[in-house]
């Protein structure tokens, strides 16, 4: 996308919304017996893709999503657009990225009125939930809300001492449960979709001492990565519970199912422990596989992919047209064995700082926050860190731990890179239509304690 097409691209999605047609509620497409499908989005929060011993992890870390993956596609090289929680998912639901729908960090919301594909299927007859929580994905935060239904912040507990406003697994689960159980009496024919986001693992990690055995970690020695592991295992349980109380109650139908993350979680390496100030495969790569049993075969892709083809994707899967202003591509016709992965594919990310702080100058909260923006293509990653002019270029293939750049660290970007910057530099000016942050005390104090600011 041209960075000339910015300024129109809330109108031209708005457009394309107001012409697609509305379903009546239970409306079914003739060709496809038993109705639209049911959709279920389960996202966990700071989940990178090697923990998982369905991506080779050698702990036994995720069974339960280990089956899910393994009756479904998996993507071998998914990754997100930028590591931060309420960019990323903002991606994830309105296909654009970071500096066009405006929630370039947390605690900045996306722009107001954006269209986006669960506004769509809503106005196509599907009912549309989430659960979320992670309290920076509060709508006052956030500005999700406007895009379901029914938005539901599940802030229940205290899951550490210093954060106040979170839901472990086991609350969330229960509330997701409940709302499928009223809604399957609720809605009729009318199809659902569910997302549901959980916050663990994020740091700081809790030790689950229940799961230490399993994994063969000694409680009395365990490091930040084992608890990490840990939390893995915790919130891999109620994600079992939740993919057999979604197969209880929709057996005769079933659900298609999108397992991701927002993002991954450095532990360590470069000398970096988190995620979202640098672009580094540990912190960009995720998870991703989509299951319908009966209508996908399982496999897996090793073709790039983002999470915002997910919009795209699950159009294509339910039969309906892909909106041309969808920026994901639609891996539809790859799953269902019809076309070959893009192999030639190259991706674009971003990286700002992790939120604003009260000191802040509302001009600059989106423009001088950029850190870092980088390429992907070929198997080739070139990262720019912005104010520096420090440049990366890493053969991913030959050293996936990006340990040996090619390039010397001052040498000129390409121009595809020179570009991108371009393009993401021209969507942080502030304008009327992208809203001013709403931090409180207590969410810079918790900011902080989750180490998003510096």
């Amino acid at each position: 996308m041209s960075s000339r097409s910015l300024p129109l691209l809330p109108l031209a999605l708005a457009l394309a919304l107001a012409l697609l047609p509305a379903a009546p509620a239970g409306a079914a497409p003739a060709d496809r017996p038993g109705g639209f499908p049911n959709i279920l989005i389960v996202t966990v929060d700071t989940l990178r893709a090697d923990r998982l011993s369905g991506y080779g992890y050698e702990r036994p870390t995720s069974p339960a999503v280990d089956a899910l993956m393994a009756a479904g596609v998996r993507f071998d090289q998914a990754r997100t657009s930028e590591p931060l929680t309420a960019p990323s998912l903002a991606s994830m639901i309105t296909t654009l990225d970071p500096h066009e729908h405006g929630s370039t960090r947390n605690g900045l919301a996306v722009r107001e009125g954006l269209p986006s594909f669960t506004k769509i299927l809503s106005r196509r007859g599907y009912r549309t939930a989430a659960f979320v929580g992670n309290w920076t994905l509060r709508d006052e935060l956030s500005g999700l809300a406007e895009h379901f239904d029914e938005f539901h912040e599940v802030l229940t507990r205290q899951r550490w001492f210093l954060v106040r406003r979170e839901a472990d697994a086991r609350d969330l689960t229960d509330a997701a449960v409940e709302w499928l159980e009223a809604d399957r009496e609720a809605r009729g024919d009318r199809p659902f979709l569910l997302w549901v986001h959980y916050v663990e693992p994020h740091a700081p990690y809790r030790l689950h001492e229940e799961h230490a055995a399993d994994l063969g970690i000694d409680p009395r020695s365990a490091g930040p990565a084992d608890r990490y592991d840990t939390e893995i295992a915790f919130v891999d349980r109620s994600v079992g519970r939740l993919l057999g109380d979604v197969d209880r109650l929709d057996a005769v139908d079933p659900t298609i199912v999108v397992f991701t993350s927002d993002h991954g979680e450095s532990l360590g390496e470069h000398d970096y422990w988190g995620h979202g100030r640098h672009l580094y495969e540990p912190t960009l790569r995720v998870p991703l596989s989509i299951t319908w049993r009966g209508r996908i075969d399982p496999g897996v892709v090793g073709a790039p992919a983002l999470i915002l083809d997910l919009p795209a994707t699950l159009f294509g899967l339910a039969g309906f047209p892909v909106p041309t202003v969808f920026q994901g591509f639609d891996w539809s016709p790859v799953l269902r064995g019809e076309a070959e992965a893009p192999s030639d594919r190259a991706t674009l990310h971003q990286a700002h700082r992790g939120a604003v702080q009260g000191s802040e100058n509302p001009e600059d909260l989106r423009r001088r926050g950029l850190l870092e923006v980088a390429r992907i293509a070929g198997g080739v990653k070139e990262t720019l860190r912005v104010k520096s002019d420090r440049r990366w270029l890493f053969d991913l293939a030959a050293d996936p731990l990006e340990k040996r750049s090619q390039v010397s660290p001052g040498s000129p970007a390409s121009d595809e890179l020179a570009i991108w910057l371009d393009e993401v530099r021209s969507g942080l000016v502030l304008s009327d239509d992208l809203p001013p942050p709403v931090l409180g005390e207590e969410d810079l104090k918790e900011l902080e304690a989750l180490g998003y600011l510096d």
